[in-house]
């Protein structure tokens, strides 16, 4: 069945945010007495949400739950002040959403991220861009791998998952798709490696931004 519509990822995927994501959780461990991360470490770190994140970081200190939500919560309001200082477009998404634009073929995101953060992001770095839902972490709907987001993008694609080709960088966003029925397409300019992305489920690799249309012809 023929491709009509994609959904991404957004961390990773469409934008660079590993730096500002990182600055923000090593304000907290900072504020909470304890040792920084390197932010390459964050690749390893992101990509599950915010509790996951909080979690892997604090991952020697044992944490009690009661940590974990604070640090949760301190590190929503670190973010406020980091979330735009160097996050970026990656090169090539811009050419890609134009190219899928003059396509007539409509697209969403769909992210980990905390909701309100996941809007700012799409709305300050791609603006002007008209993605069909543009969906975060949010209360009642579980974050992924589980398949409800992609299936409630889906919908909102107007297309059958099987349909959909979904965009993602990590082991997470393979895993999504493969259980939401879609197609599942790693790239390799962003957090994790092909071994992971292959590991998961990857059906396709690619180097670049428009590396995609290459993978569209043929399907």
């Amino acid at each position: 069945m023929a491709i009509r519509a994609i959904l991404f990822d957004l961390d990773g995927t469409l934008l660079d945010t590993l730096d500002d994501i990182g600055q923000a959780m090593n304000l907290v461990l900072v504020r909470h007495g304890l040792k920084e991360h390197s932010l390459p470490a964050y690749r390893n770190f992101v990509g599950d949400g915010a509790e996951m994140l909080v979690r892997r970081t604090l991952l020697h200190q044992n944490p009690s739950d009661a940590m974990v939500s604070q640090c949760v919560a301190d590190f929503k309001a670190a973010y406020t002040e980091t979330w735009n200082t160097c996050t970026k477009p990656y090169p090539g998404v811009n050419e890609l959403l134009d190219g899928l634009t003059d396509k007539g073929i409509p697209t969403a995101v769909l992210s980990n991220k905390p909701h309100e953060f996941t809007v700012r992001c799409v709305e300050t770095f791609l603006p002007g861009r008209h993605f069909c839902a543009v969906l975060g972490e949010q209360p009642g709907r579980p974050c992924k791998p589980d398949s409800a987001g992609a299936l409630e993008a889906a919908r909102l694609l107007h297309a059958e998952p099987q349909q959909i080709c979904y965009l993602g960088d990590t082991n997470t966003d393979m895993q999504t798709a493969i259980a939401a029925g879609m197609l599942p397409v790693g790239v390799l300019w962003g957090f994790r490696p092909a071994v992971e992305l292959l590991a998961s489920g990857a059906k396709y690799l690619i180097q670049s931004p428009v590396d995609l249309f290459d993978i569209l012809k043929i399907l």
